[in-house]
Parts: structure tokens; sequence; C-alpha cells
């Protein structure tokens, strides 16, 4: 395979017609049989690939270039995620614009080209795939959790159904962050593709007030999680980050393999 067919892959494995800014070929390779995996990826994993004698790197989140500079674009994603759950289209605009203004500012101060430019010299084929990947991990655990929950179904019961997902063995496995166990659920709605879940504790609100009783995140900022916490209206489970991320990456793996090539797993996959 090259590294265009890996990328067209990934986008129809999460239904997306464009390559998301966070995602993309750096070094690009026609002849690739077999691939190093990690959540994170830097100059010294580029080494030890070149070590392993593998033919591509990808890691998934945004190491170099394009990919790391422009993420904050993806934001634009959680705006369609809230108006499915019933809050108006204006409203999730104005909660999430000041936090992509602010993701816009740290990410354009960082040193984004270096891991990029490390993989050029060392002639080590690079991809990113980020959105892709968490749009199957959010798929994924949201289909499982729509198979196993009833409406009476409480919060104990969510964290139940999740544990029964490999990824998220301990440790390290899901936490309720706000809300106790034995609240009812209520909507559950996974949302872990967008970017970033740091939307602030209005959005948080603005979901419960929608009609939402439990969301399923992969991480929150303190400050975040605190807001919510004092609204008191709705439930909130952390399932993990690198378990989170490693449900989509392990389903695309799985898609590699099928396709006949070898993955390596690294850089805080989770092996399930």
């Amino acid at each position: 395979m090259n590294t265009q067919q890996i990328l067209e892959m990934a986008l129809n494995m999460a239904e997306l017609e464009d390559t998301p800014a966070d995602s993309g070929i750096i070094v690009p390779s026609d002849g690739v049989k077999r691939v190093m995996f990690g959540v994170d990826i830097d100059t010294a994993d580029l080494l030890l690939a070149q070590q392993l004698k593998v033919d591509l790197v990808i890691g998934h989140h945004p190491v170099t270039d394009c990919p790391r500079a422009n993420s904050y674009k993806v934001m634009e994603r959680q705006i369609e995620m809230m108006t499915q759950v019933g809050i108006p289209v204006n409203k999730a605009w104005n909660l999430l614009r000041p936090r992509m203004e602010m993701v816009d500012r740290r990410l354009h101060s960082l040193n984004y080209a270096k891991t990029g430019q490390a993989a050029r010299l060392l002639g080590m084929p690079l991809m990113n795939l980020h959105l892709p990947l968490d749009i199957i991990s959010e798929n994924t655990v949201q289909a499982h959790l729509d198979n196993c929950l009833k409406p009476t179904s409480r919060v104990s019961d969510v964290m139940a159904a999740l544990n029964e997902l490999p990824e998220y063995e301990e440790p390290a496995g899901p936490r309720v962050r706000c809300g106790r166990p034995d609240d009812y659920a209520g909507k559950v709605a996974v949302r872990m593709a967008g970017g970033t879940t740091k939307g602030g504790g209005e959005v948080m609100r603005a979901y419960f007030e929608a009609g939402v009783g439990t969301l399923i995140l992969m991480h929150i900022p303190e400050d975040t999680l605190m807001a919510a916490r004092e609204h008191g209206i709705g439930s909130i489970i952390i399932a993990g980050h690198m378990r989170s991320d490693s449900v989509g990456i392990n389903a695309f793996i799985r898609a590699l393999e099928g396709e006949g090539l070898e993955v390596i797993r690294m850089g805080g996959v989770i092996d399930a």
C-alpha cells in the first residue's frame, strides 16, 4: 500500500469526504508493508522506527507542519455534534469560538516543524491520523452503549458497559468525574472527536440543558470540570485519553492488518 491509500482508508472508515486539518501525509511512501503506530511521535520514535526497519510511522496526535498548526479548525465539528442534540447552531458557535481562538493562539507559538524536519532528514515516511480515528472511537463507543443501556440505566451501568470494551480495562480506566454512580444516566452522548474537549463549562451546561444526561469524554480540563459540577445538572464520565484513542486506533490497525500490513503498536497505544 501507499500512504495515500492508507489515508483514504481512514477517511472512509470515519465517513469523511475531505482530509481534516489535523491529519495528513508528511513524508509519503509508495511501498508500505511494515508500520509503526503511536499515539505520540517524536524524533526519538523516528530513530526507533529506523532501527526496527519499518516503512512508515503513523502518529495519532498531530506532530508537525500543517496537521499541528491548523488542528484547531477541527473544533468546528463540535458545532455539528451540539446541534444534533438540539443546541441552536448560533449558540454552539458563540460558545466554541472563544476556545477555538485560544487554541489557535497556543498552537501558533509551537515549534510545529521539528518532527517533520527530522523525518525528512532520516528519509522516514510519516503521516498523522487524528480526527478520523477519534470519530471511529466515538462511533464505536456510542454504538456499544446504545446496544447495552436502557432508559432506566444508571451511571454505574454506563461504567459497566464501558468496561466491557477491552481498551478500558484498568489501570487508568473510566472514572465518574461529575455526578454519582447511582444517578440515572438519561440520554448518553459520547463526545470524543473534535480536536479538544476544552469547550468550557458553558458547553457542558448547554448539553445538559438540551436533554443530555451523561457525557462520555476522553479528558476534561479542571476548570471545565469544576464549572460542570457547580451546574449540578448532569453526569460526566471521563473514559480515559490513551484508552479512548486506542479504540479507534486498534480498529484501524485491524483494517491495515486485513490488507496484509504488519503493524507495531507503541507510543501509548493499548494493545487490546
